[in-house]
């Protein structure tokens, strides 16, 4: 894994971490405050139905108080208080669902105005939904003195079974069990409608972290993508200073061996052929002629010669000295003639100075001899061309060196591409991108042409007005 990725994940593995965490810290403590809210709520609405019931409870106690304190010995007049008491709470009710009930302590139904088909009936056995003993647990309130109990019930209204707090006292002289109750479908849709609103609000808290964690990884990645594209930039400028370096280090080295060549094995070969025509000419002269001899020493000079030849010829095609000497339009001049010459191709050349033109700096001058060297070797070897034409324009701001042919052409598309064939044009582009400059092709039968153009400081100095040469 490289160096940048493991750094992306490093910054990202424990910002994931940390929002994992704080997710999962903000849902736990909003699910336990949602928790105590419900918890709360429904204390509060219970204790407002407890109240509502109690209230209720002791105005049927009120009601029927005058026939209870009046009952006495005679059973016949206390039967008949009784009847009169049951017939007052019968008719006692607090809208729909809203009524009292009478059972006697043994569980029997004494009165039940919304479902009358209870009364007389034993109940004490009966059973809710989830196996609650209903009337028992009534009746174990009653026997406490009062009390409140939630159970399960027939919704008259509804038909339904639904929860329901009841309020049940006792009346002890008539061994009654006197309640009501009251349903909690209204609680339950409360407490319902505060549960979806804490999911909600919980909901949009995950929401909101989730936003906050994307765009916190949107920004790590903008962030890792600026770091990429500066290290590919960074990188990019030190690979094109490399390769600048590489051909500078080239032509120093091209430089030097030509120098070497040319002071050197050049001027030693130079003198062995002085030496060798001293002795010819010396065994032409003498009395004693060895006719072998002098054949073997012409032989050997014209070999020589050749050999000397070979080297200055290769001497100046790997640094010519006119081009550090007289700059690059002389040394341009000379590779025209010098190929021109060797293949049999009319090559001219033209030198364009404007007024104020600026002086070329060393490594344009090499940039733009290579180019011509690549072009018109190219031009020899494949173009198959009877003419070409070279030109350097000098300008204040710029440098443009053309190259025309009049041979086969060639594909302008693949010439990048391609195999062998596309490396001196790479080489081009790479000597031109180096230095700022473009390089244009235009190609077709007959007609071919290779544009350089090179921006130039104006710092430099400028060299004379506008003058042609042609060879």
């Amino acid at each position: 894994m490289k160096l940048k990725a493991k750094i992306v994940l490093l910054a990202i593995v424990p910002f994931l971490a940390a929002i994992a965490s704080i997710e999962t810290g903000v849902r736990r403590e909003a699910t336990a405050l949602a928790e105590r809210q419900h918890a709360t709520t429904q204390a509060a609405y219970m204790a407002s139905k407890q109240i509502e019931l109690k209230h209720y409870v002791e105005l049927a106690t009120t009601a029927i108080a005058p026939l209870y304190e009046a009952g006495g010995d005679n059973a016949r007049d206390d039967a008949l208080l009784r009847t009169r008491a049951l017939a007052v709470l019968e008719k006692m009710d607090f809208g729909e669902d809203g009524y009292f009930f009478v059972y006697d302590m043994h569980g029997r139904s004494l009165m039940h105005p919304r479902e009358p088909d209870l009364v007389g009936r034993d109940l004490w056995s009966l059973r809710d939904s989830r196996g609650a003993p209903t009337i028992q647990q009534l009746l174990a309130a009653a026997g406490r003195g009062g009390g409140y109990v939630r159970y399960l019930w027939h919704r008259p209204s509804t038909g339904k079974v639904e929860s329901k707090l009841g309020y049940v006292v006792p009346l002890e002289r008539w061994g009654w069990m006197l309640g009501t109750g009251i349903y909690l479908d209204d609680v339950d849709s409360a407490l319902a409608h505060i549960d979806a609103g804490a999911a909600a609000n919980i909901g949009r808290t995950m929401k909101w972290i989730d936003a906050i964690a994307v765009a916190g990884l949107a920004v790590i990645a903008l962030c890792a993508l600026v770091l990429n594209v500066t290290e590919y930039r960074s990188a990019d400028a030190k690979l094109k200073r490399l390769a600048q370096q590489v051909v500078e280090s080239q032509e120093n080295e091209r430089a030097r061996l030509s120098r070497e060549l040319h002071d050197g094995i050049s001027q030693m070969m130079v003198s062995v052929k002085l030496l060798l025509e001293s002795a010819l000419a010396r065994l032409e002269r003498g009395d004693a002629r060895v006719p072998a001899a002098e054949a073997a020493l012409s032989t050997g000079l014209t070999r020589l010669g050749d050999t000397l030849r070979e080297v200055r010829r290769i001497s100046h095609a790997l640094r010519p000295s006119m081009l550090d000497d007289l700059g690059v339009a002389a040394a341009l001049e000379q590779l025209t003639r010098e190929l021109g010459d060797e293949s049999g191709i009319a090559i001219g050349f033209t030198q364009i100075s404007h007024t104020h033109a600026a002086a070329l700096p060393e490594a344009v001058n090499t940039m733009l001899f290579r180019i011509a060297q690549e072009a018109l070797t190219n031009i020899v070897r494949h173009a198959q061309a009877s003419s070409a034409a070279l030109a350097l324009e000098i300008s204040r701001d710029a440098v443009t060196l053309t190259i025309a042919d009049n041979g086969r052409g060639f594909d302008v598309t693949d010439a990048f591409v391609g195999g062998r064939e596309g490396v001196g044009l790479r080489n081009m582009r790479e000597r031109l991108e180096a230095l700022g400059g473009t390089l244009s092709l235009n190609s077709q039968p007959g007609h071919t042409v290779v544009a350089a153009r090179v921006p130039l400081p104006t710092m430099h100095a400028t060299v004379p007005p506008l003058q042609e040469l042609s060879s």
